[in-house]
């Protein structure tokens, strides 16, 4: 198994800034999921502020494999001017951007045919119209493909 380790992520933006996710956990419940979580540690900004990362593997009862991958990033709200004592309140979160991706694998799918989904659903949501080799190694691939979570 592959051992939890930081992540660093490009966001979409117009000049891309990286985003690295800590390992934060793995935990387990009974023997049919497992979840690893991770979260940015930005100076400055309060720990339920800070973006999570979760990858989550779920045995179904059918025994389907149900594997998601889910980025939450929370958008602080801008505090401004004070009231007429002189208090400035604490920013709060405004909302929550939040993407999932799921993959669901039956028990008797192989790697080759996980990681050709996974690669075509990737395309399609990238307009991806070239031929692109498909990730083998890392995190989501892992989880998705070979149905490991780091632990």
């Amino acid at each position: 198994m592959s051992a939890i380790a930081n992540i660093t992520v490009f966001d979409g933006q117009a000049t891309p800034v990286s985003h690295l996710f800590i390992a934060e956990s793995v935990s387990r419940e009974g023997k049919n999921i497992v979840t690893a979580t991770y979260k940015e540690a930005v100076a400055g900004v309060p720990d339920y502020a800070q973006g999570r990362l979760t990858l989550k593997r779920t045995r179904l009862p059918s025994g389907v494999m149900r594997s998601s991958v889910r980025v939450d990033l929370p958008v602080m709200e801008s505090v401004s001017g004070q009231n007429t004592a002189g208090y400035t309140a604490a920013p709060k979160v405004a909302y929550t951007d939040s993407v999932e991706v799921v993959s669901y694998a039956h028990e008797r799918s192989v790697i080759s045919g996980r990681r050709s989904a996974r690669q075509m659903a990737l395309n399609v949501s990238g307009n991806v119209s070239t031929s692109v080799a498909a990730a083998t190694g890392g995190p989501v691939p892992e989880l998705i493909d070979t149905l490991i979570v780091p632990t």
